[in-house]
């Protein structure tokens, strides 16, 4: 489904946030990015869709390399790979149910979505999400009304709008309380399993790795440092990613 291949990132020159990151990525399951603030999580994560250019190396997903394509290439590609954030990204003037339906942006006209117009289908399916995600009720509230885990599961139907391929989490608990932070990784672990498609999370909370990812991928400095099961991951190897022992206890 996705290979990274010999992936460096610059933000200064001779200064690398991602120094030469290998990763291989199937079709299925959950795999969880964990390391410290700063080693280049966000990074990575971005660099798979290109919202941040890779200085060199390159990533190739469904037999197709994202890193040459131009971009109405990269749009079309973009269509296929779900990006869920850290603090939701939503329109907070629009309703929910508008806010689902920029995902199917990348599908329909500029003037059909400036006019709002789009396919009864798409409506259809944007109604199905919400009930999946626990949010009919709320079609037509602003999203500036939501809390923070309503707010990260329109954010996720919205991902789903796209009916994506690929679905992308950059720390999409770190701004929630830990029985919502729980219930929106259940929440992916659920669409990951129902709809067939790989998710890659970069996530602070290593106990919720653990819990609900199928592999774990340790990073620090801007390197690969692990790569494994969650139940393979050690003291040893948290101490490798994070440095020191004293926060293990």
């Amino acid at each position: 489904m996705l290979a990274i291949r010999r992936l460096t990132k610059e933000y200064v020159p001779g200064k690398p946030v991602l120094r030469g990151i290998d990763l291989d990525v199937g079709g299925r399951g959950i795999t969880a990015v964990i390391g410290p603030s700063g080693t280049g999580k966000s990074t990575l994560i971005r660099c798979i869709n290109r919202l941040v250019e890779p200085t060199s190396g390159e990533i190739v997903f469904e037999n197709e390399s994202i890193t040459s394509l131009g971009r109405a290439e990269l749009r079309r590609v973009r269509r296929r790979i779900g990006m869920v954030f850290q603090e939701y990204n939503l329109v907070e003037r629009l309703t929910v149910m508008e806010n689902l339906l920029c995902g199917r942006l990348g599908y329909v006209s500029p003037f059909k979505a400036w006019l709002r117009r789009y396919p009864q289908r798409d409506i259809e399916r944007a109604f199905d999400l919400l009930e999946t995600v626990g949010l009919a009720a709320h079609a037509q509230a602003r999203a500036d009304s939501l809390s923070g885990g309503q707010r990260q599961r329109v954010g996720i139907a919205r991902a789903m709008m796209q009916e994506p391929r690929l679905l992308l989490a950059d720390e999409p608990t770190s701004s929630l309380d830990p029985k919502t932070s729980v219930e929106i990784m259940s929440l992916m672990r659920t669409l990951s399993d129902r709809h067939g498609f790989p998710v890659i999370i970069n996530i602070h909370n290593v106990e919720l790795a653990r819990r609900f990812a199928d592999r774990i991928v340790g990073m620090t400095g801007g390197r690969l440092v692990f790569d494994g099961a969650p139940d393979a991951i050690t003291e040893q190897h948290l101490k490798a990613i994070y440095g020191g022992e004293d926060w293990l206890h």
